[in-house]
């Protein structure tokens, strides 16, 4: 699969990485477990997640590919999120059609930040975008 980086953002939780891992897993309504499989995210669209001990990926539509790593990290866990370009066809119109998405780099970070405070929350820590 060829993957072109459109975005990506970075944080840390202050809690180690299985930690971390599980309460990313426990708040996603589409894991369904380990491995890699197909779940409807909206009706008439399907995404493949592939779920690890240390990343969980998300591809969908014709271009999308969306993944969460986690390393260890002095403070606790590294939590990396990037955003690919794996368009077969056509992958020269994604940035130009993401253009069209004013802000799309912008939403992308406020639901990172979100979501990663969410995860602190939950395990009673600190997290902060690095």
């Amino acid at each position: 699969m060829r993957k072109s980086l459109l975005v990506e953002v970075s944080g840390v939780v202050e809690a180690p990485p299985g930690r971390v891992r599980e309460a990313l897993v426990n708040r996603d309504p589409l894991v369904k477990g380990e491995g890699r499989f197909t779940v409807e995210d909206l009706p008439g669209h399907t995404l493949t997640v592939e779920v690890t001990d240390r990343s969980i990926a998300y591809q969908g539509g014709w271009w999308y590919r969306g993944e969460w790593s986690l390393a260890e990290h002095p403070q606790g866990t590294l939590v990396v999120h990037r955003v690919h370009n794996v368009a077969e066809w056509l992958r020269w119109a994604v940035p130009l059609a993401n253009r069209f998405f004013i802000g799309f780099d912008e939403a992308t970070r406020k639901r990172f930040t979100e979501r990663l405070a969410q995860i602190g929350a939950d395990l009673g820590c600190s997290a902060h975008l690095t």
